[in-house]
């Protein structure tokens, strides 16, 4: 038997981690097993092995595919800019990448709405808690900076005010995918998060 190639074997698993997403979407990650994703790929279950440790790794992978928005807002960050606009610029660039891609509707679907973060599944929860920890560090420091920029008295602490453009940010998210991508989360969403800076007294650039 001839010995796979890289490609093919590329191929195979990228036509696992397609299966996944459909199956884990229709089923749910927890109710969906191994066995299933490997028929709906058209590969065995050996196939899934060969490539993943587990159910978790190939959750895991699915998600690295499209790359989380939270860690995004890390990656995105133009060092070019003010840390306050870069933060504003970094949240919109996600915001645009989402408008129109059925694909990642799909996942954050399944990611936010069709998982149970327990048992086996525990160490992604611990995942997403710590990518959240770190944007919202982030967030932290952009905004004391900008405070200082600026020489303002913010009403709360700049960790309170991260906290809470944090959890826009993530609530954006969270209403565009329950409602089915409907409306375009660019425009809506960075206009939110404007009026949240603002309302903080901080003065925006408009360009960013």
């Amino acid at each position: 038997m001839a010995r796979r190639t890289k490609a093919e074997a590329d191929e195979t698993r990228s036509r696992l981690l397609d299966a996944a997403e459909q199956v884990f979407y229709e089923k749910g990650v927890a109710r969906a097993s191994l066995n299933e994703i490997a028929q709906h790929a058209g590969a065995t279950r050996g196939a899934v092995y060969w490539h993943f440790k587990d159910k978790v790794d190939v959750f895991l992978s699915m998600l690295d595919r499209i790359c989380m928005p939270f860690d995004e807002v890390c990656a995105n960050h133009c060092n070019s800019l003010s840390p306050l606009e870069g933060i504003r610029h970094s949240i919109r660039s996600v915001f645009e990448s989402m408008d129109g891609d059925q694909r990642r509707l799909r996942i954050f679907d399944t990611a936010l709405f069709k998982m149970e973060y327990v048992g086996e599944l525990e160490s992604v929860r611990a995942r997403h808690i710590e990518s959240a920890r770190g944007n919202q560090e982030q967030f932290a420091r952009a905004i004391a900076q900008a405070t200082q920029e600026q020489a303002l008295q913010l009403p709360v602490s700049p960790v309170d005010a991260a906290l809470g453009l944090h959890s826009l940010f993530v609530g954006l998210i969270h209403g565009w995918v329950l409602n089915g991508g409907s409306f375009l989360i660019a425009p809506v969403g960075a206009a939110a998060v404007d009026a949240y800076l603002k309302g903080l007294g901080f003065r925006l650039d408009a360009k960013a």
